[in-house]
């Protein structure tokens, strides 16, 4: 893991620890990196409760509630998968948030429609999902990594997008 998704983790900490909320994640293709990020900051049991890795289509419908046809007529790797697999992890692992991330991260299984290095991240709670697609390929180990770092700090603006003090919105 790099310098900067520990950066991003250490925030995520603080505003998770301060607001006294818990998140998990659902995981395809970065295989619990996003996990580990998390977990990379000391006392990170307080907030994290655990990951499901959902690496095939069976394990997104069976551990996640992935809609079976979703998957059959959109593939894995679209946004409607990413956000039922956060609403999934917020279900399964019984948190406030969660993170994941569907996709191809290569170096071969894409197709023309879904290239390598097409990753779908998503970040919220059962009312409110962000998501985030990331269409770059250089190389396996660097599409995960930008994806990790990627779906870390979209987390990280939802949490401060949550935590606005009402004052602020009035104002």
């Amino acid at each position: 893991m790099d310098f900067e998704a520990k950066i991003i983790s250490r925030e995520i900490s603080e505003m998770l620890w301060d607001m006294e909320r818990t998140v998990g994640t659902a995981e395809s293709c970065t295989g619990g990196r996003i996990a580990e990020a998390i977990i990379s900051v000391p006392g990170a049991s307080k907030y994290f409760k655990g990951g499901i890795i959902s690496y095939t289509n069976e394990i997104k419908e069976a551990l996640l509630g992935v809609d079976h046809d979703l998957l059959e007529e959109k593939t894995a790797v679209c946004e409607e998968v990413a956000i039922e697999m956060v609403k999934g992890a917020c279900r399964a692992l019984n948190t406030d948030y969660a993170m994941s991330a569907t996709g191809i991260a290569g170096p071969s299984g894409g197709t023309k429609d879904i290239p390598v290095g097409t990753i779908w991240l998503a970040c919220g709670n059962a009312s409110r999902v962000a998501t985030l697609k990331v269409q770059e390929d250089h190389g396996r180990d660097i599409n995960l990594a930008i994806a990790t770092n990627k779906a870390m700090q979209l987390f990280l603006d939802y949490l401060k997008a949550e935590n606005v003090p009402m004052k602020e919105l009035e104002g």
